[in-house]
């Protein structure tokens, strides 16, 4: 194994201590950053979405900033705004939030269509454009947006095109009763080392020129024809999911795009390397098909009467699609 996957493996393992009975979360976090995506997360609140965002973002010395979308905020209060210099006699761009390498957007929904339509120029682009002038983003750029799954009232749905830009779609739920007592102990012991003044498990330092090598690592993981096919005829699915079982053509009206294609290819590959394989197997892309298609598809009203969801007709699709 490589100095680069040993320090990226380091990083994870750290990153699932810290935060505990969320697997899962951590898993599909380094996956998109490695990837080169932005996540929207979904899960109650005290769930440690902003924890693992900036634990991640203290194990890579990168910069990290939290942007808390509200109704009122405005799209300069993302991008940044010229402002004007009185000792220069001119006006000059001050840098918003959005200038830095991970990114947490609280509550994303709670934001206006305006704000939204900024956010998702940069996460398309990786610029903002500011009086007509474009300004680039670094090149480690990941924002990881989180909704609440409870609260509705005040909120703004996110329009396909945006939701199409996450690479990913993650739910979380609460942890078990076993993680719950790992979770007090681990911070019953933070709060003792910051009283007594002392210093705490050693914390691997990742540079981004690793993260950026190991996306270069990552995507030479091998895919067979078979296997590709087999990643190419569950998109099919989503999209003709009549040729399967007709009982299900009435409940989706849209299936997945290219991008899934594109994602989902780049994930499982990710997910592979992870793994310490050199290749693809459909287990790979089963771990992280659903993360990736549950947003991308869009069910009839029928479906949604029938209490049916974009996780169950993934699982469907998966029975019914052979495996090469």
């Amino acid at each position: 194994m490589s100095e680069v996957a040993n320090k990226i493996l380091s990083l994870k393992n750290y990153m699932n201590s810290q935060i505990i009975g969320q697997k899962d979360l951590v898993d599909k976090l380094m996956i998109a950053l490695l990837a080169d995506g932005h996540v929207l997360v979904e899960g109650a609140p005290g769930l440690a979405k902003t924890k693992a965002i900036k634990t991640l973002s203290s194990l890579i010395k990168a910069k990290y900033n939290r942007i808390q979308f509200t109704p009122d905020l405005l799209p300069s209060d993302i991008t940044g705004s010229e402002i004007y210099v009185a000792a220069k006699g001119c006006f000059e761009f001050r840098n918003g939030p959005i200038f830095a390498n991970l990114i947490l957007a609280d509550e994303i929904n709670r934001a206006p269509a305006k704000v939204q339509s900024a956010l998702l120029e940069a996460m398309a682009e990786r610029q903002v454009s500011v009086g007509g002038v474009k300004y680039a983003l670094p090149e480690l750029f990941m924002v990881m947006a989180t909704q609440n799954p409870i609260e509705h009232e005040g909120t703004y749905n996110l329009p396909e095109a945006q939701l199409d830009r996450f690479l990913m779609y993650i739910k979380i739920d609460q942890p078990d009763a076993e993680a719950e007592k790992k979770i007090l102990r681990l911070v019953r012991g933070e709060i003792l080392q910051e009283q007594n003044h002392t210093a705490g498990e050693a914390k691997p330092a990742v540079e981004i020129a690793d993260i950026l090598e190991a996306r270069r690592l990552a995507l030479q993981v091998h895919m067979s024809e078979a296997v590709e096919e087999y990643l190419v005829q569950l998109i099919m699915a989503t999209r003709h999911v009549e040729r399967y079982d007709e009982k299900m053509s009435g409940y989706v009206m849209f299936g997945a795009s290219p991008r899934a294609t594109l994602a989902l290819d780049r994930c499982s590959k990710i997910h592979a390397w992870l793994k310490g394989k050199d290749f693809v197997t459909p287990e790979d892309i089963h771990a992280v098909v659903y993360d990736v298609l549950r947003h991308r598809i869009i069910l009839s009203f029928e479906a949604q009467a029938e209490g049916i969801t974009t996780d169950l007709v993934i699982n469907k699709i998966l029975k019914l699609v052979p495996l090469p």
